[in-house]
């Protein structure tokens, strides 16, 4: 028979740190196949840990697997505003929450904690799609308040992840960016982001658009294990071509270099990249924000046990002993001699190969808002008056 224990964490504290959620079991492995989390950690907001186990009475077989469900959600706002100094962007659009590809390093997965649900699979499994986005997209771009500057696509989880296909809200928001000339940078990990070519390429002519891929390893194994849903490396290294065969500037991401696991891959993806058609290149350290760092650890322990210790031993060095350090200017690159090694060794491919000669800055110069119904009239009847 399968148990469920609860354990009130305020009021235990001083528990084992075992049964209180961190780095323990909470889905089996027959309900998470095919899913990059294989935890299902309460999140730090929820009074009560959540504990499945097995008493020894063969109810396993009776657990049913994970399946993606979708939630429809209807903000008030769309448009989200930063003042991080060490980001590019001050503005961004996220059209879903949660993200189905399943990183296990997603630095977003904490996010869901805010919903009630775990970061863990319920971050993979559990999505939020925002319908009404291009609507109030529309509404905020028409403010006369508004001054244009580039928004971020995807910079917290990706919009062409499996379910834009059928939803199409990324479409949507872009039909509605193209609209108004309104410059947009987007970061994805798929190969969808091709189907909207008719809309980037005259955005791209204008100097709207710019697409960055994340190319996280050539290994086809690696990749599966550790982001399950995304497209495969090779499908994403075709979609810089067609991009780029479509005058639209592509940008490769190596992110995240995982110390002992992806890093002696940088200069194979940026010159793969490179011979695909993209220009600009950037990289990110691996970051385990709060519950990131367990959903990580426990699929590093699994995936790649005979390195597991040595890679955790690796992050800490570039993070001054810890497993994070959140400080704006180092979250992104890390500190000590490994991450300066890291850098100076991307730095080096990059000019060998000629990335980053140049670097686009988007246009705000087109920026319009489309005649709404009655304002042409009262143009007319000002003038004529």
């Amino acid at each position: 028979m399968l148990m469920s224990t609860l354990i009130d964490k305020r009021q235990n504290s001083s528990l084992d740190p075992s049964l209180m959620g961190a780095g323990r079991l909470t889905a089996l492995a027959s309900q998470s196949r095919g899913r990059g989390a294989k935890l299902n950690i309460s999140g730090r907001f929820e009074a009560l840990s959540r504990s499945l186990f097995d008493d020894g009475w063969a109810g396993l077989e009776d657990l049913p697997p994970f399946r993606t469900q979708v939630f429809e959600e209807s903000p008030k706002t769309i448009i989200t505003r930063n003042e991080s100094p060490d980001i590019s962007f001050d503005r961004s659009i996220n059209p879903y929450r949660g993200c189905e590809h399943g990183c296990s390093y997603c630095y977003a997965r904490p996010a869901h904690a805010f919903m009630g649900l775990s970061p863990g699979l319920d971050f993979e499994s559990k999505l939020f799609a925002k319908t009404n986005a291009p609507e109030l997209l529309r509404a905020e771009l028409l403010a006369k308040s508004y001054s244009p500057r580039t928004i971020a696509l995807g910079a917290n989880t990706d919009g062409y992840q499996p379910i834009e296909r059928e939803r199409r809200i990324t479409r949507r928001i872009l039909e509605v960016l193209a609209e108004f000339n309104h410059p947009v940078g987007i970061v994805t990990k798929s190969a969808l982001v091709t189907r909207d070519i008719d809309i980037l390429a005259p955005m791209a002519a204008k100097g709207l658009v710019k697409v960055a891929l994340s190319v996280t390893t050539l290994d086809h194994k690696l990749s599966r294990a550790m982001e399950p849903r995304a497209a495969t490396p090779m499908k994403r290294l075709e979609a810089i071509e067609k991009l780029s065969a479509a005058g639209i500037p592509a940008v490769v991401m190596v992110a995240p270099i995982i110390p002992a696991v992806n890093d002696s891959e940088i200069e194979a993806i940026l010159k793969a990249a490179y011979a695909a058609g993209a220009r600009e290149a950037g990289y990110v350290m691996l970051r385990l924000p709060l519950e990131v760092r367990d959903v990580f650890k426990d699929w590093l322990e699994a995936a790649l046990p005979d390195r597991a210790a040595r890679v955790m031993s690796l992050v800490k060095s570039v993070r001054d002993g810890k497993e994070y350090d959140s400080t704006f200017g180092r979250r992104q690159t890390g500190t000590g001699p490994y991450a300066w090694a890291i850098g100076r060794r991307f730095e080096l491919a990059c000019q060998r190969l000629g990335f980053n000669r140049s670097r686009l800055k988007l246009s705000v110069d087109h920026f319009k808002r489309p005649p709404q119904p009655g304002e042409q009239l009262t143009l007319f009847e000002t003038a004529g008056g």
